[in-house]
């Protein structure tokens, strides 16, 4: 074999991360740049944001996400309060998640405290704490109710109700 093919095979050999009983494998998907690159920009994994802008940013995304499913295509999708079904829909879902994240942070122990691995090298170790993921908590229900709330007006406002029944009426959207 020559140089370059040892190099090339030990680059995409499988490894074990740090502790062979894990079960977590150093692989080309998981420990690749561009997989890396992903997962290390979204909001729980980037550096220098505290855990209340962490949640913000995520419940921003999630209720601006949510809104769409809970309009188009709810019971009330062919009626007139369809924008106020996905409204108060997208709202409802995004408190039971939070219901559920203050679920998860009132067990006896802390918050399970992700150790580093082979995606992750540098976990933020201010959200694994009850202080942290309380914070975490309220900014993702602010973020979550505004990211619903500006999805809504977005629709309303730039009378997008009404291309929506020609997007429907063409069969791209599947309703």
């Amino acid at each position: 074999m020559t140089k370059s093919q040892e190099t090339l095979m030990q680059k995409w050999a499988v490894k074990t991360v740090s502790d062979p009983t894990v079960g977590n494998l150093q692989t080309p998907v998981n420990s690749g740049w561009f997989t890396k690159m992903v997962i290390n920009n979204l909001p729980v994994y980037r550096q220098g944001l505290s855990p209340n802008f962490r949640g913000l940013e995520t419940g921003a995304i999630f209720g601006y996400l949510l809104f769409g499913p809970f309009s188009m295509t709810g019971p009330l999708r062919n009626t007139d309060f369809a924008l106020t079904a996905g409204l108060l829909g997208g709202v409802g879902a995004i408190q039971i998640l939070t219901a559920l994240f203050i679920l998860y942070n009132a067990a006896g122990k802390s918050p399970n405290v992700q150790p580093p691995d082979a995606t992750v090298a540098n976990p933020p170790s201010d959200l694994f704490t009850r202080a942290g993921w309380n914070d975490f908590t309220n900014g993702f229900w602010l973020g979550g109710t505004g990211g619903v709330v500006f999805a809504w007006l977005l629709i309303g406002t730039l009378h997008l109700d009404t291309v929506l029944p020609l997007i429907k009426e063409y069969h791209l959207l599947g309703a």
